[in-house]
């Protein structure tokens, strides 16, 4: 086994165990209803929302496919397999983070829900941000921690936003948003040979997933039925997650 995949099935193994103690013992607070807006009703049970919950096993499943791959990146690949690696746990830690929230729909379990999504926007952004301004690793660091951050203020604030109904909702696609302008004018300059279409299939699949989004917030689902729309949600950002690495393991300075 790689080290990047020991890596990545370690924090799987231990976030997905905490998760289950937490729920088991409670950890993460009373049923507040959190998460309840996305349709499924809740059960009663070990799991309040069982669809929208193990529908995450698709982020952990993309996570250790990356850190597969982060284990043989090819000889001058911009990304180190290192920072290839934190990726891969990164991605595998949407899984539990989500579910946390869809298991118990309590107040502790949205807060992970939101930071999962805030690593990953956060990485996604402060990446491209680096290899645009040519930076290193320490700028990186300091990118990624500031992004992190900068979500969990807004995240702070009461008020409901258009469109994506809660303020660390428009901080995430803000973020994401970022990403795409920076990745498109890296792919522009040229100074880099990348496969850009693992980019495009990761970009379509959000989008795709977001359009589902809307559609079940609007009320455009069963609350009874295992066949739920915001569960498709996470499949489908977890093969946009798995493109997007794709993309980054594909780039390397041209000689």
């Amino acid at each position: 086994m790689t080290r990047p995949v020991a890596t990545a099935s370690a924090v799987a193994a231990g976030s997905i165990a905490l998760l289950v103690l937490a729920v088991g013992q409670g950890w993460l607070g009373p049923d507040v209803g959190r998460g309840a807006n996305f349709c499924e009703a809740a059960r009663d049970g070990f799991v309040r929302q069982p669809a929208n919950t193990f529908s995450n096993a698709g982020f952990v499943i993309a996570g250790l496919m990356v850190a597969r791959r982060a284990g043989r990146l090819p000889d001058g690949a911009v990304m180190s397999q290192t920072v290839a690696t934190f990726f891969a746990c990164v991605v595998v830690l949407l899984g539990p983070g989500s579910a946390a929230m869809h298991a118990t729909q309590s107040e502790w379990g949205g807060h992970l829900d939101m930071l999962s999504m805030y690593l990953v926007a956060g990485f996604a952004a402060s990446w491209a941000w680096v290899r645009w301004t040519r930076r290193g690793t320490t700028a990186f660091v300091t990118a990624y921690v500031a992004c992190v951050a900068a979500c969990e203020l807004v995240g702070l604030w009461p008020d409901p936003v258009p469109v994506v109904h809660y303020s660390g909702n428009l901080a995430f696609g803000v973020l994401l948003v970022a990403a795409v302008v920076l990745e498109t004018r890296l792919w522009r300059r040229g100074e880099a040979t990348i496969v850009f279409r693992h980019g495009v299939v990761a970009l379509v699949a959000m989008l795709v997933a977001f359009t589902i989004w809307l559609l079940t917030n609007a009320g455009w689902c069963d609350p009874h039925s295992l066949l739920q729309g915001h569960a498709v949600w996470h499949l489908l950002c977890a093969v946009s997650a798995y493109w997007l690495f794709r993309m980054y393991a594909s780039e390397r300075v041209r000689s």
